[in-house]
């Protein structure tokens, strides 16, 4: 009696809301300044600054994003079962900030990477195994900031409002609005005044200034501390979905056909109670009740890891239920990942000239065009096409989320096409017309334009607008409640695989052609882009099977 009176006095979180909202998007602000100032332009880094190959160094960058997006997996696990998110941001900002300390440190002193390449020398020296530690520790800390930071930032800022109130809700769509253009805006100083001051003007100034804008993220995080709420950790979904798995294994010679299965629903749980499903119905042995299972007074499974109610197993299979379309994302991440990497291969043996002045634009820079193509297409496809589609299919949404994900897929292939030809022109120019100089330890440079990199980059940001939002809506709409915050995660682990994979299929297409040369030039990277995009065929037929044997929630 006396616990049920604590439980009904337990006091409702002091919910400062606007009042904690500028620590928290200032955080989010100077941290993603810091984080992409610094890693946007990282490729060029390795192969100007520590005399990586091109192969090398994409390999590095891969695994490197690839760690970072895994991370947010045990970064949302820490978080939700043993540290909480304040703690867990407050720790990742600091590693963050130690990272980007180091990586200025292995540009600004000359003993902590190679001597650079001469223009004309034939082969430049590597860096030692004491300048890859210490560049490698910057990215190991890199990793852990990105792991925290990326698993609950979000969470975190929409912690501060009440969702049970008008005001709390309006507060939580103000904070995501805020968020999206905070990243947005980040991207574009990324990619443009950062990288410029890095390739043009000093590396160690370039990696300077985003450990400085780190450091301010830290600072206006620990200032806001008073006003946080901060909710403590409960325990990770993820423990109840390998309880089902195993309760349904050590169970798995019982028969379900007739069996009596228990059906309990917590009161106090967010998820949606859900019907009882013929897929997958291996699993519903987790839910077969036998003489040793025993109840608990709340009408919930005594023990656990003995039994597990329908409820429990029908959220465990909306999981189940979403990974062969997560995979097919997977593959489609590749073509995201070359429009990061390859192009910027391709647009240092281009012709960068802004008009016919000396200033060259960043090979880096480029990429910005894919967020372009983001930015125009969202609110054309919200405020046109949708009602148009809607007029045609009666709903709401105008298409369901996996055909707006299918013309992603098929925007992707047609991406990478039209890569394939741009690349094709760039070589040919090259080769049969007068070229505008070299680049060190590369090649000659081509003098087709730059720009004519702009239609395949913008023809990428709208095939992620189309096919990584209709993933994320997806994921959010068909994940149980409780775990939404762990499908971020979920998504963030498909762009590490993609990337692991990414890296293997280049090494494999390295060690057995001339494809991916040093120097483009000599080497047929239109080629490579035709070989991924019958990747992207083969992946759009297997998400059509996928598609059609999927069964919303």
């Amino acid at each position: 009696m006396e616990d049920d009176k604590k439980k009904m006095k337990k006091e409702e979180p002091k919910y400062r809301g606007f009042k904690a909202l500028p620590f928290v998007v200032c955080n989010e602000a100077f941290e993603k300044l810091g984080t992409l100032g610094a890693t946007s332009n990282l490729l060029v880094y390795l192969t100007t600054v520590f005399n990586m190959k091109s192969i090398a160094a994409t390999n590095v960058s891969y695994v490197f994003n690839g760690t970072c997006n895994f991370g947010t997996l045990v970064g949302a696990f820490l978080s939700d079962t043993y540290l909480g998110r304040y703690t867990t941001l407050a720790v990742a900002t600091l590693a963050s900030f130690l990272g980007l300390l180091v990586l200025t440190f292995t540009a600004a002193f000359g003993s902590l990477h190679p001597v650079k390449c001469g223009a004309n020398s034939g082969a430049c020296g590597g860096p030692s195994g004491y300048q890859l530690a210490v560049l490698y520790t910057s990215f190991a800390l890199l990793v852990v900031g990105a792991s925290g930071i990326r698993s609950c930032n979000l969470a975190f800022g929409a912690d501060q409002f009440n969702p049970k109130t008008e005001q709390g809700r309006k507060g939580i769509a103000a904070f995501f609005n805020w968020y999206y253009f905070t990243f947005t805006f980040a991207m574009m100083i990324a990619l443009t005044v950062i990288v410029y001051i890095q390739t043009d003007v000093s590396w160690a100034l370039g990696f300077g200034i985003p450990a400085i804008l780190m450091l301010l993220a830290v600072v206006f995080f620990l200032i806001g501390t008073r006003l946080y709420v901060t909710v403590k950790p409960e325990g990770s979904p993820l423990t109840s979905m390998f309880q089902t798995l195993y309760v349904a294994f050590k169970k798995r010679n019982l028969k379900s056909k007739d069996a009596a299965l228990f059906n309990h629903v917590d009161e106090d749980s967010v998820n949606s109670k859900l019907a009882t499903s013929d897929q997958l119905r291996f699993l519903n042995k987790a839910a077969i009740m036998t003489p040793e299972d025993t109840i608990a007074a709340d009408g919930s499974a005594a023990d656990k890891w003995n039994l597990r109610s329908i409820q429990q197993v029908e959220e465990l299979k909306c999981l189940i239920n979403l990974i062969p379309i997560w995979f097919s994302g997977v593959i489609y991440y590749i073509v995201l990942g070359l429009m990061q990497t390859y192009v910027v291969f391709q647009a240092m043996q281009s012709d960068r000239h802004l008009g016919r002045g000396g200033f060259q634009i960043p090979a880096g820079t480029y990429s910005i065009f894919t967020m372009i193509g983001i930015t125009i297409w969202i609110p054309v496809y919200d405020r046109i096409c949708v009602p148009i589609l809607r007029r045609f299919t009666g709903m709401r949404s105008g298409i369901t989320l996996l055909q707006r994900m299918g013309v992603g897929l098929v925007l992707g292939l047609l991406t990478m096409v039209v890569s394939g030809l741009v690349e094709k022109e760039r070589r040919r120019v090259a080769l049969h017309e007068p070229t505008i100089g070299t680049v060190p330890n590369k090649g000659a440079i081509s003098s087709m334009t730059a720009n004519l990199l702009i239609p395949q980059l913008l023809l990428a940001g709208i095939s992620e607008a189309f096919a990584v939002i209709g993933e994320i809506e997806l994921f959010y709409k068909q994940f149980p409640e409780n775990m939404r915050s762990f499908a971020g995660s979920f998504l963030f682990c498909g762009f590490a695989i993609s990337s692991y994979l990414s890296s293997s299929v280049i090494s494999a297409v390295e060690k057995n052609s001339d494809w991916l040369a040093e120097d483009l030039n000599k080497g047929r990277l239109d080629y490579f882009y035709y070989l991924v995009a019958g990747m992207q065929l083969a992946n759009i037929i297997y998400f059509l099977l996928c598609a059609k044997r999927y069964n919303y929630k």
